[in-house]
This record gives C-alpha cells, sequence and structure tokens, in this order.
C-alpha cells in the first residue's frame, strides 16, 4: 500500500500510530544504542511527534516545580533513562522533535545537579548540541545555545568545559556575526557566549577574542554623529542588548590593565544608548555604566569622569521620566532601577538586597554581584536557587563557600507542597484585592468631600 494511503488508514482501537512512535523510542533508549529506525520527518512534525517525546517526560515538566517533583514523584534512575531517551531523540530527523528533546535535558539540568551523569555523556551532549547549531533553524539553534549554558554551569571550570568551549565557541561566534541568522537565535548564542566563557575560559587571548566578537555587535547601536538626539530601535536591538549584557559579565573577570582599556572606549560613548527608544536598552545601558563606574572606583578611589553633570542629568531624566508616549509599565519598571544607578554614580552607593534560598541567604551589595546573579537566573529560571544550594562552581563565584549538607528530615520540613503554595498565594491575593479595596473606598469618600 502506498505511504499516504497508510498514514490515512484509521488506526485499529485508535493506537496503532503511537504504537509505532512509543516502539521506536524504546528501541532508541536500550542499551544506550542510536537508532537505525527514525520514523519521524520533518513533514511529519504533528501532534504524533510530540507524543513520541512526551513518551519520556514533557520537557516544560522539570521546570515546573523544580527538583522537589524529581525527588517526590521519579527516582534518579528513572530521570536518567528520561534522561537518555532525549539525548537520543536529539538525532530524530524531525526539527520538533530534537528541540524538544533539546529542552527536555536543558529543564533537568537547570533543576537538578546531574554532574556525573553528564560527565559520562559530555561528549555525546556536545556532538548533539554542536549538530543541531550547524544545522538546526532558530529555535532548534536557541535550544542547543540554552542547553550548552546550563551543560557548562553543571560542569564548572576545568578541562571538560574547555573542551566544550573549544568545540561550540566558533560555531557560536559565527552565528552571532552571521547577518542571514535568526535574531533570536543570535541573541541566545550571544548569552550562552558569554556564559561559557565566563565560566571555561582560560586563555586570556580567547577572552579577549569574545569581548571583540560582543563589541563589534552592540556597538552598533551607538549614537552616530550624522544621527539625532533618540536611537530608534530596530530588529537587531535585542541582539545588541543580549551582546552588551554579555560583554559586561566578561569584564568582569579582565585583569586590571584590559579593563582600563575597556573603559576608556566605552566610558564615553556608552551613555548614547541611555537615549534609545527601547526601554529594555536604556536599562542595560545603565547598569552597565553603574557596573563600569564601580570597576573604576575599585581601581582608582579617586576616579574622575569628566561629563559627570551631563551624565547625571541623563540619569536624573531617566529615574523621574514621565513621557505620556511611554507604557505606564516600562516607565514604573525605568523609574526604580536609575534611582538606583543614580544612587551608585552620584554617591557610590548600593542597594543590597537578599536572596533566599532553602535555610542560606546570599546579599547582593555591589553591580557586579548583581550583574553575574541576575545573568545566571536568567539562564537558569526557577532551578537558580537550586543550583545556589548544590552548585560548587556557583558557590564560590558567589563566595557560599561549600554545600551546607542537610539530612532528609530537615529537607522534609523545608518542603512546601503544590497545595500548599496555592493556599499561600491565594491568602496573598485576597489580601492584596481587600487592601486596595480600601484604598479606593479611601479616594472614593475623599472625592465626595471636595
Amino acid at each position: 500500500m502506498p505511504k499516504n494511503k497508510k498514514r490515512n488508514t484509521p488506526h485499529r482501537g485508535g493506537s496503532g500510530g503511537s504504537g509505532s512512535g512509543a516502539a521506536a523510542a524504546t528501541a532508541a533508549t536500550a542499551g544506550g544504542q542510536h537508532r537505525n529506525v527514525q520514523p519521524f520527518s520533518d513533514e511529519d512534525a504533528s501532534i504524533e511527534t510530540m507524543s513520541h517525546c512526551s513518551g519520556y517526560s514533557d520537557p516544560s515538566s522539570f521546570a515546573e516545580d523544580g527538583p522537589e517533583v524529581l525527588d517526590e514523584e521519579g527516582t534518579q534512575e528513572d530521570l536518567e533513562y528520561k534522561l537518555k531517551g532525549f539525548i537520543d531523540l536529539t538525532l530524530d530527523k524531525s526539527a520538533k522533535t530534537r528541540q524538544a528533546a533539546l529542552e527536555g535535558i536543558k529543564n533537568a539540568l537547570a533543576s537538578k545537579m546531574l554532574y556525573e551523569f553528564i560527565l559520562e555523556r559530555r561528549m555525546t551532549l556536545t556532538d548533539s548540541i554542536e549538530r543541531c547549531l550547524k544545522k538546526g533553524k532558530s529555535d532548534e539553534q536557541r535550544a542547543a545555545a540554552a542547553l550548552a549554558s546550563v551543560l557548562c554551569i553543571q560542569l564548572g571550570p576545568g578541562i571538560e568545559s574547555e573542551e566544550v568551549l573549544k568545540t561550540l565557541g566558533p560555531i557560536l561566534k559565527k552565528i552571532i556575526c552571521d547577518g542571514t541568522a535568526s535574531i533570536q537565535a543570535r541573541q541566545t548564542c550571544a548569552t550562552c557566549f558569554g556564559v561559557c566563557c565566563f565560566i571555561a575560559t582560560d586563555d586570556i587571548t580567547e577572552l579577549y577574542s569574545t569581548l571583540e566578537c560582543l563589541e563589534n555587535i552592540f556597538t552598533k547601536s551607538y549614537l552616530k554623529e550624522k544621527d539625532t538626539n533618540v536611537i530608534c530601535s530596530t530588529p537587531n536591538t535585542v541582539l545588541h542588548i543580549s551582546s552588551l549584557l554579555a560583554w559586561t559579565l566578561l569584564l568582569t573577570i579582565c585583569p586590571i590593565n584590559e579593563v582600563k582599556k575597556k573603559l576608556e572606549m566605552h566610558f564615553y560613548k556608552l551613555p548614547s544608548l541611555l537615549s534609545s527608544d527601547d526601554v529594555n536598552m536604556r536599562i542595560a545601558a545603565g547598569e552597565s555604566l553603574a557596573l563600569m563606574f564601580e570597576l573604576a572606583r575599585g581601581m582608582e578611589s579617586d576616579f574622575f569622569y569628566e561629563d559627570m553633570d551631563s551624565l547625571t542629568q541623563m540619569l536624573r531624566a531617566l529615574a523621574t521620566d514621565g513621557n505620556k508616549h511611554r507604557a505606564k509599565v516600562d516607565k514604573r519598571k525605568q523609574r526604580s532601577v536609575f534611582r538606583d544607578i543614580l544612587r551608585a554614580v552620584e554617591e557610590r552607593d548600593f542597594p543590597t538586597e537578599t536572596v533566599k534560598f532553602g535555610p542560606e541567604r546570599m546579599y547582593i551589595d555591589c553591580w557586579v554581584k548583581k550583574h553575574t546573579y541576575d545573568t545566571f537566573k536568567e539562564v537558569l529560571g526557577s532551578g537558580m536557587q537550586y543550583h545556589l544550594q548544590s552548585n560548587e562552581f556557583l558557590r564560590n563565584v558567589f563566595e557560599l563557600g561549600p554545600p551546607v549538607m542537610l539530612d532528609a528530615a530537615t529537607l522534609k520540613t523545608m518542603k512546601i507542597s503544590r497545595f500548599e503554595r496555592h493556599l499561600y498565594n491565594s491568602a496573598a491575593f485576597k489580601a492584596r484585592t481587600k487592601a486596595r479595596s480600601k484604598c479606593r473606598d479611601k479616594r472614593a469618600d475623599v472625592g465626595e468631600f471636595f
């Protein structure tokens, strides 16, 4: 029978199509062997394709509730079995299946420390990421780059992560500089390149090369002489923002001489980005400036900035911005951030933030630490707190010391069930609604009085 007629033939009992996918998935994981049979193609990337991948787990389920779900609902063996399946599915013919598999692995690594497991399969994972970056389209490249970042975070600094960067670095750089590639893929690759270089690079020339690559991207947003006083955003703006933030992260690990060189190059050009009509670009430029001031004053306590009056005037305007043509949410977010930036530039002050994770607390008391924390939180998402507790590399970065060992009984008392979280959130929502209602009633009374 012709292939197209077979596909249109009703399945007996409604299970014929899914059964073939499940059988192929089982064959993929048996003994860790690669599959010779690949039942899906890009043309068949539909509900059947996704059910094939979901036979192991819904990729998003790893990140939904964090490590608690993994501990309560499945053993380590179950998780590793699912991950082996995902690793095999990165070789599938279907782009959607490969993308879902990459996302499933990434979510698992972001939610739980699996160092020994991935150490044994580092080369296989690296090869899969490399293949998806080279041959995949936008979404698949983004998923592959995101996985590369989390892979390096799991491995930490050392020969293993250096090998990962050595293999993937040239490909990431090529995508970032490729004007024909998807903007979203280039954006994710820029963040990945910065994070992986921050973790793995042991070669100073490689660090400088990465900085130069990122500089060549975000400096295209600098105000040109022929431009007006406002920088209009373009589709490339998101790429420029990610490149600037990755560049700023790497600046924090540069030798003093290189930091001085970069400050001289960018201190008087970077403020032009504050006039961008994109709120995220304005915030990224402002936070980078605050961090650069912190680095400069750390090297020279009497550091003097020539255009201080002009800069503080711009920062003060952004901290009190009331332009009606801007969205209220954007203005509120911008004012909050730029109040802190203005204090940092004028008064050398930083509003300390507290991050709680498990029984521990971390105090973010400088712009370098804040920027580093924000970068890794963007990569790890809800898994950031878990990694702060368990990941030795991140604990060294934030000077938290060795991981705190807790017994099973203590961990159990610390956990909050999903039902308890729901009750807590519902109570908090009711309290906020009640407070708002009272506030509205008071305003109504005042209006009637006048």
